[in-house]
């Protein structure tokens, strides 16, 4: 795979931005109880692609609703490669992203922890942790094995960051949409919008924000430039708070019909 060749994930995503759709992608950790049924639940009410969290110990990126739902899924047993084995036998007809962080895919090997993403029929992975000027022992055993690795690009970049990104980039870029660990705010971050603009003037690759977005109106006002959306804590907190995957699946539902409102086809 390489970037002229896309794989499952961009390939779906441009599809979907050439539709006209906007992009939706819900994050979810993986190991707490109900998470595979939520992961198939987000995906019949209409998101483009999963993120499966696989936990980790010290989740620099996380905020207090995604730690808490790493920490349940860390006490109740969870493990990477039980995770993306369970992964496998998920009933999607989307592309399935993992994000964690670094230490589990040196510790198990970068290319034993890509070549496990792609037997499990897992397209994509974020590894939020690896800086861009490490990436590339990762980003070669990833393409070997035919798994897209999605960048993230901070809103405090350079263009000449944000280019080197947009170039090791594969499925997506991921805008940060502002600094700081992920989290429900209550209106979205002036940062999302433009970070978003300035990946749109440097990249073809599908530019979807993330951190930050919370409500189905937030979603709608970011991808007034961005192709898409990353939503997690949101989410999680349907989860974590008892409302199982139908509360994810309602939640999930209300996003894409936001989407489909504000940007109609």
């Amino acid at each position: 795979m390489s970037a002229a060749q896309p794989g499952a994930l961009e390939a779906s995503l441009r599809a979907a931005r050439d539709r006209g759709r906007k992009c939706l992608v819900p994050y979810i950790t993986g190991g707490i109880e109900g998470w595979e049924a939520a992961v198939e639940a987000a995906a019949v009410a209409g998101a483009d692609a999963v993120e499966i969290g696989i936990p980790f110990s010290d989740p620099v990126m996380d905020g207090p609703t995604i730690q808490e739902a790493g920490d349940r899924a860390l006490a109740a047993g969870a493990t990477p490669g039980g995770l993306v084995s369970a992964a496998a036998g998920l009933d999607v007809d989307v592309p399935l992203v993992i994000m964690t962080y670094y230490n589990i895919a040196h510790h198990m090997g970068h290319r034993r922890f890509a070549l496990s993403l792609a037997t499990a029929g897992i397209s994509g992975a974020i590894l939020a942790d690896l800086p861009l000027e490490e990436s590339g022992p990762w980003i070669a055993a990833a393409d070997e094995a035919g798994v897209e690795t999605v960048l993230l690009a901070a809103p405090t970049a350079s263009r000449e960051r944000l280019e080197a990104v947009c170039a090791r980039s594969r499925g997506f870029v991921y805008a940060v949409g502002l600094l700081g660990v992920t989290g429900e705010r209550a209106s979205l971050a002036s940062s999302a919008v433009v970070i978003a603009d300035r990946l749109k003037k440097i990249t073809d690759l599908p530019v979807l924000v993330g951190v930050g977005v919370s409500t189905p109106t937030q979603a709608a006002e970011a991808t007034t430039v961005a192709d898409g959306v990353v939503v997690g804590s949101a989410v999680m907190r349907r989860l974590l708070e008892g409302e199982g995957p139908e509360g994810v699946g309602s939640f999930v539902d209300g996003l894409r019909r936001a989407l489909d409102e504000a940007h109609p086809t």
